[in-house]
């Protein structure tokens, strides 16, 4: 009997699931020790007054399986929103079986449809088998573009020249 894979909308009841692909992801980057978020945080996030961001959640047999979180950025040269993922994880045993090309196809379909110039997202430049799947859906690797990030005290400290 193969298995049924469908990809659908966060529900609230998802969020303990998410949230432990997000740990899991984390791990695997080696930087679970900079994980501060919790699930309910997430839980605000995804479903609070003021949601951050979107999710999609990929189940195999009604399993979560994998998850994909979005936002939407805004591209001054293209005066037009953006869709941003910002994190994308199949779990191991998953992985391989065209799922992430579904979920990334899924993602492009819906970027389109809101009336996004573009699809971005990151990779970790150590992460090869991440950036050849990324190049074989067709993205663009860009090379001489960096992240620049202001986060605690740093953060508090540029604002506090303000």
């Amino acid at each position: 009997m193969q298995a049924s894979f469908i990809i659908r909308p966060a529900e609230p009841a998802d969020v303990d699931a998410i949230y432990a692909m997000i740990y899991e992801s984390a791990q695997f980057g080696g930087v679970e020790q900079l994980l501060v978020a919790d699930a309910a945080m997430l839980g605000q996030a995804l479903f609070g007054a003021s949601p951050g961001c979107e999710a999609l959640v990929g189940c195999v047999d009604g399993a979560p399986v994998m998850i994909a979180l979005f936002f939407h950025t805004f591209s001054s040269f293209q005066c037009r929103k953006s869709l941003y993922l910002e994190d994308l994880y199949v779990r191991p045993a998953a992985r391989g079986l065209g799922y992430g090309k579904q979920m990334l196809a899924t993602l492009a379909q819906l970027a389109l449809r809101r009336g996004c110039s573009r699809f971005e997202w990151g990779v970790m430049s150590w992460n090869d088998n991440a950036i050849r799947f990324y190049q074989g859906v067709g993205a663009d690797v860009l090379p001489d573009l960096r992240i620049c990030r202001l986060s605690g005290a740093a953060l508090a400290a540029l604002s506090d020249a303000a």
